[in-house]
């Protein structure tokens, strides 16, 4: 097999794996660890130009799952995309850019707890508990409100 046959055959599979559910080009490198190489780092380049991978819009699709998904905070939201091997600098220039949203979602987020762990729990333990998930002091404090 020739090297364009390889190459061609490569880019298939990893186009595959990438388009059957959006992914980080971490976790792609991973995943195709055994062709580590060259060949691995041009086909990536080149499903980079072509927009099938795009690590910026990968950590908004991801931000907006998690949102609807889960009650997270900042700093949850955070640690989910560094494991998932995104660059710690984009994960920091997302999070400022989109602040405010985030910010109203932590608090939401935190109302939603306190709001299922109010029967079962007092406010100082529910707020103690959101302080170890990462929800900032200001959060915290508008929730309880």
């Amino acid at each position: 097999m020739n090297e364009l046959e390889k190459f061609d055959k490569l880019k298939t599979k990893v186009l595959k794996y990438a388009l059957y559910k959006k992914r980080s080009e971490s976790e792609i490198r991973r995943k195709f660890a055994e062709y580590s190489g060259k060949m691995l780092d041009e086909v990536i380049d080149n499903l980079k130009e072509n927009g099938y991978i795009d690590d910026n819009a990968y950590i908004k699709r991801a931000v907006c799952e998690f949102q609807r998904l889960k009650n997270l905070s900042i700093k949850e939201l955070e640690y989910k995309l560094l494991s998932k091997g995104i660059d710690k600098q984009d994960i920091e220039n997302y999070i400022s850019k989109n602040k405010e949203e985030l910010l109203e979602y932590e608090i939401n987020s935190a109302k939603n707890i306190f709001t299922k762990k109010e029967t079962i729990m007092e406010k100082k333990d529910i707020a103690f508990y959101l302080k170890k998930k990462g929800y900032s002091n200001e959060s915290i404090e508008l929730a309880q409100e």
